[in-house]
């Protein structure tokens, strides 16, 4: 296991990414000042997103285009999910923002042999991934 995003896990049988790039940015606010530089005042922490590539050629090495499926139905329900590399590491709750997806080498019913994806994701307030009580109970009230 690479990480998993909720339960969807990342691996050579689903969706095996190559790079993980993460950009953290904090905020500072600035007031201009007669004669000299903006003066700054940090204000807190900015965004945190994470970007997974990789590509997949489900007959030569492994992966499935059902697992971008499966991620394409997670974006859509537009939920935050946990995200938790394969060392335990906690990343925090993460949306999906987007997903590209790039298909070469096509046989002659159309499959593509290697398919090339980007996974944008977006880290929101912690308290927004459901528990699977929560979801439970929504759905059967």
């Amino acid at each position: 296991m690479l990480a998993s995003l909720g339960q969807f896990v990342f691996g050579l049988s689903t969706l095996a990414y190559m790079e993980l790039q993460r950009r953290t940015s904090w905020k500072h606010a600035s007031t201009s000042r007669v004669g000299g530089r903006n003066a700054r005042q940090f204000t807190g922490a900015g965004d945190d997103s994470i970007t997974l590539s990789g590509w997949l050629a489900p007959a030569q090495v492994g992966g499935t285009l059902a697992s971008l499926t499966t991620l394409r139905r997670m974006g859509d329900d537009g939920e935050a999910y946990a995200l938790v590399d394969g060392g335990g590491s906690v990343y925090g709750a993460f949306i999906i923002e987007g997903l590209d997806e790039g298909q070469t080498l096509h046989d002659k019913n159309g499959t593509p042999r290697r398919v090339e994806f980007t996974i944008n994701l977006m880290r929101v307030d912690d308290g927004l991934v459901k528990t699977k009580t929560e979801t439970s109970k929504e759905k059967s009230a």
